[in-house]
């Protein structure tokens, strides 16, 4: 309980004050400025979008696997480091990230990280910005599927509950969007409950007529999930994704929420100690020691890369006002701070011997030496075997199960709270896949645009959007079918923080430009400077264990985004080095390009 009232103030007390610092004094938001989604709207990627329902696109789309089972494999060190790197990571540093990201593409005409990296900094960085962001966000989307994959093999009441998502989602779509604009209230409450009756309805399914076409295997799911993010990318945003994502967003802050009481009125022990033995190293889940593997394991749970494909991808193009960027990505990365403090409780109450005996294969967890509590009875109680599955989500959803079905009369409902949790995690999960995969073809298309031919850049160009599209979601598709959590995680949590520093490195700069004190630049150099040397030392480590146990791909891909965000730092020191010799703000470079692709007559802009 301590864990959640400390989280909870120290969030509220972080966007009451330092994120109205920045919003006022650094960033200098105004709302006067016309947003992209008004000045490109074409009704299909630049739509304006209402600041809540922006605001669940957005969360679902920054939270995916990163703040659930990151902090939950990050408990194999014990609760302590893992707390104090979320609680302070998400303030200063991931907040940040995703605020001013989100902030320069807005200014920027909602285009992606790559192109206002050319911009601000200088062709150099462009380019090697752009190949590391494509290469960083294959592996992010493979790290995140494998998570899924592991959660819903053999699980066809799961598979049904994820699979109705779908059209539920494209019917609400069509409501908010064509059929009654504005009417969102009663699309949530519509929608909520679809959602609910696809949990209940999912217990049908096993050992019913249906059951085996739900039920699937590991290679199965690693082929249908690329396929969704192919049609969840090629689709019109306000079909599928926007409702998809706003849906399920609400139905995660919801359910934290409820964590949240649960762990109130249970008060549950948290059987897992501060520290463990395994703090220098020699874990049967994390391969190296706390530092620096704690930090790249949490990942999105204190501060992600990856957010800043989807403040400078889909959402800069929603956005009706400057203003609401804080809220939306400030806000959105509190929140998702919080939502992994409510992980890593319910990693670590559950008993050492039966967090381990799930999270490890059968041969490596007969090792350890650390006997099983009750993992049979959890076993018994979910309705299937929960040991040695590996990948930190099921034994999130057992450690939620536990706690909601201590909650008076509710011990028999155990079975549905698992696979309400297992939904829940695969919902935060497939949200990130598909506006992950729209985002990565948004990268493919700008570079093409750039180097090769423009009308591949064009968003609007249909063979574009299917090639691009296919090529995206069969390259990520390819990873995941040939990995697994020990072999792509620790490469998507590297290849997750270098992109980071990117962006860390890009803010920095923007800062230094547009900022009235250059003294400001240390909101980003401050934390900039601590990941670099984190992550690269982890990347080091990272190689020398590929390079051991013959991943070669891993290995050259780890080599490759370490050289690639070298140059990009090297290259930003130069740029910072150039503008801290002038004493007055230069503004960012925002009029290279067209306005946008449609033309510049801004349509419907509000007063």
């Amino acid at each position: 309980m301590m864990l959640l009232v400390v989280s909870l103030c120290a969030f509220i007390l972080a966007y009451r004050y330092y994120s109205a610092f920045v919003a006022t004094k650094v960033l200098m938001l105004n709302d006067k400025n016309i947003t992209p989604a008004y000045r490109c709207n074409d009704g299909r990627e630049f739509v304006p979008t209402n600041k809540y329902v922006l605001f669940g696109h957005h969360f679902a789309a920054i939270a995916g696997a990163g703040p659930l089972i990151g902090p939950v494999l990050a408990a194999q060190y014990g609760w302590g480091p893992g707390f104090m790197w979320i609680m302070l990571g998400s303030i200063f540093a991931g907040g940040i990230h995703d605020f001013i990201t989100l902030f320069a593409s807005t200014r920027h005409n909602g285009q992606s990280l790559a192109v206002i990296a050319r911009r601000e900094v200088g062709p150099i960085t462009g380019v090697a910005t752009s190949l590391a962001i494509f290469f960083i966000i294959i592996v992010a989307l493979a790290g995140l599927a494998i998570v899924v994959v592991n959660a819903l093999f053999k699980n066809p009441w799961g598979v049904y509950t994820i699979f109705m998502t779908i059209p539920i989602a494209i019917v609400i779509g069509l409501y908010m969007f064509k059929v009654s604009p504005g009417a969102i209230r009663s699309a949530s409450i519509v929608g909520f409950l679809l959602v609910i009756g696809a949990v209940v309805t999912g217990s049908w399914i096993p050992g019913s007529a249906v059951a085996d076409y739900f039920t699937f295997t590991k290679d199965q799911l690693s082929v249908i999930l690329p396929s969704y993010g192919f049609v969840a990318a090629v689709l019109p945003v306000w079909l599928l994704l926007a409702p998809r994502d706003y849906l399920s967003s609400y139905m995660k802050i919801g359910t934290v929420a409820l964590l949240a009481l649960g762990i109130l009125i249970v008060q549950p022990v948290m059987q897992m100690g501060v520290t463990t033995k395994f703090m220098d190293g020699g874990g049967p889940i994390i391969p190296g020691p706390w530092w620096p593997y704690v930090f790249i394991t949490i990942a999105c749970g204190a501060i992600s890369g990856f957010h800043s494909l989807i403040s400078s991808g889909t959402t800069p193009k929603m956005i009706e006002k400057e203003s609401q960027s804080r809220f939306i990505a400030y806000g959105g990365m509190l929140t998702e701070g919080f939502v992994a403090v409510m992980a890593l409780i319910s990693a670590v109450v559950l008993a050492p011997g039966d967090y381990f005996a799930i999270n490890t294969p059968a041969a490596v967890f007969a090792n350890l030496g650390i006997p099983p509590v009750e993992l049979s009875r959890l076993s018994e109680l979910v309705g299937m075997d929960v040991a040695h599955r590996p990948g930190g989500a099921v034994s999130l959803a057992v450690g939620m199960a536990h706690v909601f079905s201590s909650i008076g009369g509710m011990s028999h409902l155990m079975n549905y709270w698992y696979q309400f949790a297992i939904m829940f995690e695969a919902l935060f999960i497939l949200t990130t896949i598909d506006a992950g995969t729209r985002v990565a073809r948004y990268i493919l298309q700008d570079m093409l645009g750039h180097y090769a031919s423009p009308k591949l850049g064009e968003t609007s160009w249909w063979p574009g959007i299917l090639v691009t599209s296919g090529f995206v979601s069969f390259f990520w598709g390819y990873l995941l079918y040939s990995g697994d959590v020990a072999t792509i995680w620790p490469l998507f949590g590297v290849a997750n923080q270098l992109l980071s520093l990117v962006t860390l490195s890009l803010g920095t700069t923007i800062i230094l430009k547009i900022g009235t004190k250059k003294a400001y630049a240390w909101i980003t150099a401050a934390p900039l400077a601590f990941l670099t040397v984190t992550v690269v030392w982890a990347g080091i480590l990272n190689i020398e264990t590929y390079s051991k146990t013959g991943k070669t791909l891993n290995e050259i891909i780890s080599i490759v985004l370490i050289i690639l965000v070298g140059i990009t730092l090297i290259d930003s020191l130069r740029k910072w080095a150039e503008l801290l010799k002038t004493d007055h703000p230069i503004g960012m470079n925002t009029e290279v390009e067209p306005v946008c692709q449609f033309g510049d007559t801004p349509p419907n802009i509000p007063s």
